[in-house]
């Protein structure tokens, strides 16, 4: 069984992370699949890309069982530089837990739409690992400085009516109608005028501020790896793994 499961519906390149048991946790072989599979979409001629989740989860961010034996994984192959290369359009179909690593994947979306099921949660403070795919430079830009600030300092978990009120996602539907609301604003990009929607694309992703903010969040990324020790991050696994799953509970 892939990883990650790629389909191609009309225009739309539908991606599936495929880990269900892990939550979707991004394994390095999983990152590896989406690496591979964003440079092929760059390279194709679908008009859309539509990402999202084996149930329950939409991603649980980094693998930590993985991450606690080594910081290779931090890196995440350049996934995130080959995400924001593709020229076409990207949906994220959030259909449960969207978790720090998993919410950054989001974040690199264009357009994010929710299940009534979805949670939101970064939870690098509790990780112990500074973010370094973006986090800090999109999510102020889409919540505005006082939710940012309250999801990365708190760590708390938000359900998908509060993501909607903040404006982190644009659409909340029903678990089982996610899928087909995500084709459906598909097709209505597809139709558009694909140079001028691809021009308008890249007039938001090459943003000057945007860009200086996700250097300077990389280059605090790189400093903080240097001295990671994998050990500590292994010592905060379990806790960071009972504090979601209480969170899920509502407990």
């Amino acid at each position: 069984m892939s990883v990650l499961r790629q389909q191609r519906r009309g225009p739309v390149a539908l991606l599936t992370l495929n880990r269900p048991e892990r939550r979707n946790a991004l394994s390095l072989e999983l990152l590896a699949h989406l690496k591979t599979a964003f440079a092929q979409v760059a390279a194709g001629d679908a008009t859309v890309v539509v990402v999202t989740g084996a149930d329950p989860a939409f991603c649980a961010g980094l693998d930590l069982h993985e991450l606690a034996g080594s910081t290779r994984s931090l890196e995440g192959e350049g996934v995130i530089s080959a995400m924001r290369a593709v020229p076409q359009p990207l949906i994220a179909a959030v259909n449960g837990a969207c978790v720090t690593g998993g919410l950054e994947l989001a974040l690199n979306c264009d357009v994010r739409i929710a299940s009534e099921r979805a949670s939101f949660a970064d939870t690098h403070t509790r990780v112990g690992v500074h973010p370094g795919w973006g986090m800090s430079a999109i999510l102020p830009r889409l919540v505005g400085s006082g939710w940012a600030r309250h999801l990365s300092l708190t760590a708390d978990y938000i359900d998908a009516t509060t993501a909607l009120r903040a404006g982190l996602v644009t659409r909340v539907v029903a678990h089982a109608e996610l899928l087909a609301a995500a084709m459906s604003m598909a097709a209505a990009i597809a139709a558009a005028d694909q140079p001028v929607l691809r021009a308008y694309k890249r007039l938001y992703d090459e943003d000057g501020a945007l860009l200086a903010a996700l250097r300077r969040e990389r280059a605090g990324f790189e400093e903080h790896r240097r001295g990671l020790d994998a050990g500590a991050v292994a010592a905060r696994v379990d806790g960071v793994i009972a504090h979601g799953r209480s969170a899920q509970r509502g407990g």
